[in-house]
């Protein structure tokens, strides 16, 4: 089960990140070119020993230039990108499932299943619907007290066929009781049963996320940037226009 894993991640990386499966194994930094980015675009992996700088083809040779010589924290530490995500893996080596299952109803759905599901707000980072009622996520495990949901963990599909990224949501007032931890086992177990390969992201900010993938058997595996302040989607881009900083004289 490992090298599956590994072999899998490592796909979704090579394909997402625009390099070589080969890259991914180095012990250097790597530059690559994302070419269907329209705007300017970077994104920073860090996975095993090698580091993979990905950026839109308009800026890679100014990006070469500023992170010449610079190590990998100096590189995430770049002023062109902001937000770290850490993405966790179960762990293949395994432990005793000892997680005790809190007192609610519990109920597994996948695909054209969770369509029994359309309307249900407030779980947006396990299971969200458009306006059409269509959503990404392929499997969901859910827990409810008297008929009410009150947490979900959901799975998508990712870029690679058979990798699917698990979210969990629980409602406030049923938090700080494992409840999360239990929906993100359970599911997992349904997925690694059915072959697929889960993996799990928190912020590396959120430690309550990462106390609940290491409570689950996760293992991190990555890290990479969230966003980049090149493409406008930075919150603070409207809140620094006419801004001015003095110069202590």
């Amino acid at each position: 089960m490992k090298d599956i894993i590994k072999n899998k991640i490592e796909e979704l990386l090579s394909k997402e990140y625009y390099c070589s499966l080969k890259d991914l194994n180095e012990k250097e930094i790597i530059y690559s070119a994302n070419c269907k980015a329209v705007k300017p675009y970077i994104k920073i992996l860090a996975y095993r020993n090698c580091v993979v700088v990905c950026t839109s083809k308009n800026i890679q040779s100014k990006v070469r230039q500023l992170l010449q010589d610079k190590n990998r924290d100096e590189i995430f530490e770049v002023p062109l990108v902001y937000g770290q995500t850490i993405h966790y893996v179960p762990n293949a080596d395994g432990t005793e499932d000892t997680l005790v299952s809190p007192d609610y109803e519990y109920e597994y759905l996948s695909d054209k299943e969770i369509l029994s599901l359309v309307g249900l707000t407030g779980f947006e980072n396990s299971l969200a619907f458009d306006e059409n009622g269509s959503t990404s996520t392929r499997a969901v495990y859910i827990a409810r007290d008297n008929n009410r949901i009150i947490g979900v963990a959901g799975a998508a599909e990712s870029s690679v066929n058979g990798v699917w990224e698990i979210g969990v949501d629980v409602t406030e007032e049923y938090r700080n009781a494992r409840l999360g931890t239990y929906l993100v086992k359970r599911l997992t177990g349904e997925l690694l049963a059915r072959s697929i390969v889960p993996f799990y992201s928190a912020s590396v900010t959120n430690i309550g996320s990462q106390m609940v993938a290491s409570r689950c058997g996760y293992m991190p595996y990555w890290v990479d940037t969230f966003g980049t302040i090149l493409d406008g989607s930075s919150v603070y881009n409207d809140l620094l226009k006419g801004w001015s900083f003095p110069v202590d004289e």
